[in-house]
């Protein structure tokens, strides 16, 4: 290693080898972290933050869009839903090919991918083009976006095992997995102030995708290596040490993680479903579309803020499961709140506020569940592990949203409503009133049936002969149990000792 006497970012732990060596530690091993890490961590954001941007152009311009394609409304709301029903099948061979091919080749595909959909959405719009080929290239271009997502949904955990040492790893995914939301953030607000006519349609298209272009370039060439030539932890060292089929039936027989699957993919639908179905909401009580929209971006930026504060904590304490917990009751709080002061008529305030604190405890839980994915799994493959759950919030999703649809109820009259004329007519207090219950059962569920250990963090602990710390008691696999079982250097060295003394008195 070059210039090892002066390299700030590294520290060395000398593990020993005992008599059976350990298979996930079983040398001398330096670790350190490297500069780029934070190269690759802002190529990723820059990525996520794109892509989610693409999902989301035509939403808030669904009129203008619609007129300018020359299709209907339900058309253009495909251009949203093509991402969910693309990600749902592909997710499995998306975390085969992060945790097997590697991060590198995951991350450039995806870009590639994103960067292909936005210009062909761009090619679409030029003159050259029939106006029936309009929307059918969109739509392709859309289509590429929405392979590229679940390349780079999955990323955030991977890369902050891969590269950041254990007291960075909660904040790098955290700032990963925010970039998202920022995304749609950025998507909601600059959508409709770049379109002010219908003929600036094309200027959208190709202001977004100007980003994914660079984006494309710098993953491209900035980004040599999937994981660093040393590791930054023992655990980064095993990442993915067991194999993609073997590690799925490990998860599945793993009781802990299952309760976290069902759990917070059901938190993952409830978000869905708020996202998605707030302006029908609000439109009905008499709440304008700027309101609701005004709502959705305090839903977005604080649970930025919160997912920061709640990372850089739990970066520090390790208190993962006790995080998670708190913040899902509290988010479930916040959800039975919305599901009633959304009934209510001029109650700007308290919704503006009720949606500020469900986006601050809510959101806020996303990395580190995921970090707690890894953590109760481990050394299964942290992209399987994460992957697994996106799944089970995407089909949950799909369920939530056809069920609240389907217990909507007609209204005789809704003289206040802003709705179209389609929609003002149903009323959401009997789905909303469901969709807190759900929230509130899943969390009590998981609060009263979730315990586990941090494997992972127990595994570094015993590679520097640390006593582990342990959460409750649990099952683990017989990688972990090896690990546990290599002994310290004191420990081998008081071996030795014995073994001497008992050799000199048999002698």
């Amino acid at each position: 290693m070059e210039n090892e006497d002066n390299l700030s970012d590294e520290f060395r732990v000398h593990v020993v080898i005992p008599s059976k060596p350990n298979p996930i530690l079983e040398k001398r091993i330096v670790f350190k972290v490297y500069k780029r890490r934070w190269f690759i961590l802002f190529v990723l954001c820059l990525l996520n933050c794109s892509n989610s941007m693409l999902w989301l152009t035509f939403a808030p311009v669904a009129d203008q869009s619609a007129q300018f394609m020359g299709v209907t409304l339900d058309q253009i709301n495909w251009l949203s839903i093509i991402y969910m029903v693309v990600a749902i099948p592909l997710s499995f061979g998306t975390t085969w090919m992060l945790d097997t091919l590697g991060l590198r080749i995951t991350l450039v595909l995806g870009s590639w991918l994103n960067m292909l959909g936005a210009v062909l959405r761009f090619v679409s719009v030029l003159g050259s083009l029939v106006s029936a080929a309009k929307f059918p290239v969109v739509m392709g271009g859309q289509t590429l976006c929405a392979l590229a997502q679940p390349l780079v949904i999955f990323t955030p955990t991977k890369l902050a095992a891969l590269w950041f040492p254990e007291h960075q790893r909660a904040t790098a995914n955290m700032i990963a997995s925010m970039s998202n939301p920022l995304g749609i953030l950025v998507a909601s607000i600059f959508s409709p102030m770049i379109v002010g006519t219908t003929n600036n349609i094309s200027s959208l298209l190709f202001i977004y995708a100007v980003p994914a272009t660079i984006i494309c370039f710098l993953a491209t060439v900035g980004i040599r290596d999937s994981s660093p030539p040393t590791p930054p932890s023992a655990s980064a060292e095993s990442s993915t040490s067991e194999p993609f089929l073997e590690g799925i039936m490990l998860l599945l027989r793993n009781k802990a993680y299952m309760i976290l699957l069902l759990c917070f993919g059901s938190g993952i639908a409830v978000f869905t479903c708020f996202s998605t179905l707030l302006e029908q909401i609000m439109c009905v009580r008499g709440y304008p579309n700027d309101f609701a929209g005004l709502c959705g971006g305090l839903f977005i930026v604080f649970g930025i803020v919160g997912a920061g504060f709640l990372g850089l904590y739990v970066d520090k304490t390790k208190k993962f499961i006790e995080a998670t917990k708190v913040n899902m009751s509290l988010s479930a709080l916040a959800c039975i709140a919305f599901s009633v002061v959304s009934q209510m008529r001029n109650q700007r305030i308290a919704l503006a506020v009720v949606c500020s604190l469900f986006g601050f405890f809510g959101f806020s839980i996303y990395p580190v569940a995921m970090e707690l994915s890894v953590e109760c799994s481990y050394p299964v493959g942290e992209a399987t592990s994460a992957g697994l759950i996106f799944i089970s919030g995407q089909i949950q999703s799909v369920i939530y949203i056809l069920l609240l649809q389907g217990l909507t109820k007609p209204m005789a009259d809704s003289p206040f409503s802003t709705c179209s004329a389609g929609d003002a007519s149903l009323s959401w207090r009997v789905p909303m009133l469901v969709m807190a219950g759900l929230c509130s059962a899943f969390t009590c569920c998981f609060v009263i049936f979730f315990h586990t250990e941090y494997r992972r963090l127990d595994a570094e602990a015993q590679a520097i002969g640390k006593k582990p710390t342990l959460t409750a008691c649990q099952t683990v696999t017989s990688q972990t149990l090896k690990t546990r079982q290599t002994p310290t250097t004191s420990q081998t060295d008081n071996t030795q000792d014995s073994d001497q003394k008992e050799e000199q008195a048999s002698g």
